[in-house]
């Protein structure tokens, strides 16, 4: 067998090279990959290789991609979960399990948490094979695709996002951003009964990609006053819950406007900037404000949800490219953004 990954040398620049086979620990499993989907985070750092700040001189050549799922070629010793030749999501993070964080359950704070692809972690996705915690790897029934399996690490976002809301039956959800994590947290509110689920964007094909997937309404805010048509929608009262996916500091500021009394905002796009919040607002209508980061205990729940056919996490996938069209494939993600909803490479 022959391993290659994909390094980021610079700034929009990659460059395949032959690398030698993982080892595999008792622990672990050795998993070829076969789908890796291209998070934003990932096109952050093809920008910027600092992005996110987890460290101020990347360890460059780099190698990136963590939404990613493939088929177990070997298992260590003591794993008796998997077999050769199961498919496998993978779950990208590993915690320390110890901190008080893990041992809450929420171990998706985990201050040791090492997660694949974000700097100074090496083990990522855009390789041919990978060697992972074997407690970190779902195995696949037939139903489910390993395209299906890369989708489950956005979907865990979108899920994680909407049950910390507590949407539930005939409730009603405005949905800001009809990226990848916007079309994800659609899918989960739909999942957990909401009745209404409104999404606004700026470009039109993504808002008809979150009417394929079960929008019940979309508003593009670039020629739609967004305040107006979502209490228009909601008979004058604004939506049980807002969730801003976009990242952007202006739809984020909007969020008091859109909330009905009583309701719930959930912060899920990462803002890289100061955001206006009219606190006195969200206070004299008792508006709660939560936030979200990554997810945690929800990959049981996300493959449940797929693999019932109740969910169709491959209907956010617009483009795919071979994995030596890596660079054609981030290229597209990065400039190609009114249509590349969701960049996946396959293996």
């Amino acid at each position: 067998m022959q391993n290659q990954s994909a390094y980021l040398l610079k700034a929009f620049e990659f460059e395949i090279r032959d690398v030698p086979m993982p080892e595999c620990g008792p622990d672990d499993v050795m998993i070829e990959i076969k789908h890796v989907g291209v998070c934003g985070s990932d096109v952050g750092f093809f920008e910027d290789p600092t992005y996110g700040g987890f460290v101020k001189e990347p360890p460059l050549p780099f190698i990136l991609g963590h939404e990613c799922a493939g088929v177990v070629t070997r298992t260590g010793k003591n794993v008796k979960h998997l077999k050769e030749g199961d498919r496998v999501a993978v779950e990208p993070g590993i915690p320390c399990g110890k901190c008080d964080y893990c041992l809450e359950g929420r171990y998706n704070l985990c201050d040791n948490m090492i997660f694949m692809a974000s700097p100074p972690f090496q083990t990522a996705a855009l390789s041919r094979y990978i060697s992972y915690p074997a407690f970190m790897a779902f195995r696949l029934p037939d139903s489910v695709s390993t395209l299906e399996g890369a989708m489950f690490e956005p979907f865990a976002v979108g899920m994680h996002a909407a049950k910390r809301s507590g949407i539930f039956l005939g409730k009603t959800a405005v949905v800001l951003g009809s990226g990848c994590i916007g079309l994800m947290t659609l899918l989960a509110c739909r999942a957990l009964g909401a009745s209404a689920v409104i999404i606004a964007d700026l470009y039109d094909n993504r808002l008809a990609k979150a009417k394929e997937l079960g929008a019940t309404a979309v508003i593009n805010s670039s020629r739609q006053n967004l305040m107006e048509e979502v209490l228009r929608l909601t008979g004058g009262k604004g939506a049980d819950f807002v969730f801003e996916t976009a990242g952007s500091k202006v739809t984020a500021a909007m969020t008091p406007d859109l909330v009905k009394k009583g309701g719930k905002i959930v912060l899920v796009g990462n803002v890289h900037e100061d955001v206006p919040i009219n606190q006195l607002q969200l206070n004299n209508n008792e508006v709660d404000l939560l936030s979200v980061f990554r997810y945690h205990g929800i990959y049981p729940l996300v493959l449940d949800a797929v693999a019932s056919g109740k969910v169709d996490v491959s209907g956010v996938v617009s483009h795919t490219f071979k994995f030596e069209e890596v660079q054609k494939a981030f290229e597209c993600a990065l400039n190609e953004k009114q249509t590349a909803v969701k960049v996946a490479i396959e293996f």
